[in-house]
């Protein structure tokens, strides 16, 4: 089988792509700058997701392609470019396997799109979608625009995955740091329920839609349960042996801190310690109900939040980044 994954030199493509090539898959993996070496077996491929012409000839030959790649929620660009990459670029890609005969599109949404899940709530696919910000409502018109190719024949699955961690993720690293350097204080009372998913499960996931997911359907893969926000830290900073401060500040001051501080960083172009994207984790509930995925693929998450982030710290601290 050939595989061809945009984003494949990020964090989630850098694992799907190791784990599709000691699978035996042959691999070409289409990045803006190749990161890391790339695992034995994997071709890297230099260039931009909106490139049509380099689409068409990455893609050609692939069996299945697995578009990860897209602007990033913390990326300090404008909306237009948000836009142009996050639904222009999934465009494109879908329009490239069209033309190649793929037999299948991996595409990958995010939970961002359901905006808030109501408190205690986990929200199933069918749960109304109230994106918050430009990334997110970008990534729900990368998500139309899959939707919209499946209607019109072509075999395509979506992806909502959970709040992705594990070995060598930078985004959730800068939680961990922080908190291994005494700096995080729990804003509010740390009830905001999210979804954990450690990387190896949601590989696996990601492997049983391409091989049993139905065509235009949506499949939400993260771990076994929605957490709270104030467990998850709690769990994170007895990975490191670390205690928290049992001050909590206000998340209303906090939130008000955070636009603050994100405007004045962002006159300088640079991306604030706290800011609105940084705070949605701890504001923006999105507990998510993956039991579509284990009713039809056969998926069951395998490593707990506490396992997983043992694993994380311990290849953080390998890894000299703690």
């Amino acid at each position: 089988m050939n595989a061809f994954v945009t984003g494949g030199t990020g964090f989630v493509g850098n694992h799907l792509c190791a784990a599709l090539a000691a699978s035996g898959w042959t691999v070409k993996a289409l990045g803006r700058r190749l990161r890391n070496n790339p695992p034995p077996g994997v071709e890297f491929v230099s260039g931009d997701i909106r490139d049509a012409a380099l689409l068409d000839r990455a893609s050609a030959g692939a069996d299945v392609v697995f578009h990860l790649a897209s602007a990033l929620g913390a990326a300090r660009i404008g909306a237009a470019e948000f836009m142009a990459v996050n639904a222009g670029g999934t465009r494109a890609v879908l329009a490239a396997a069209r033309e190649n005969g793929v037999r299948r599109v991996v595409h990958f949404s995010s939970a961002g799109v359901l905006g808030h899940v109501r408190p205690g709530e986990t929200a199933d696919e069918k749960y109304p979608l109230d994106p918050r910000n430009v990334y997110d409502r970008t990534k729900l018109a990368g998500e139309r625009a899959a939707l919209e190719a499946a209607s019109a024949g072509q075999d395509v699955v979506v992806i909502r995955p959970g709040w992705i961690y594990g070995p060598g993720d930078r985004r959730t690293f800068k939680l961990i740091r922080s908190i291994a350097g005494g700096r995080f204080l729990l804003p509010g009372r740390g009830e905001t329920l999210q979804s954990p998913a450690y990387i190896d499960d949601l590989v696996a996931g990601t492997l049983l839609c391409a091989g049993r997911g139905r065509a235009g359907e949506i499949y939400n893969i993260a771990g076994n349960q929605a957490m709270p926000v104030r467990k998850m830290v709690e769990t994170i900073a007895a990975a490191l042996g670390k205690s928290l401060p049992r001050f909590h500040p206000p998340m209303g001051l906090t939130r008000a801190a955070g636009a603050v501080l994100g405007i004045l960083f962002g006159f300088a172009g640079k991306e604030a310690p706290l800011n609105p994207s940084r705070l949605a984790f701890f504001v923006h509930p999105k507990g998510l109900n993956i039991d579509k995925a284990r009713r039809e693929l056969g998926f069951e998450p395998a490593v707990g939040f506490a396992e997983g982030m043992a694993r994380a710290v311990d290849w953080y601290r390998r890894a000299g980044w703690l």
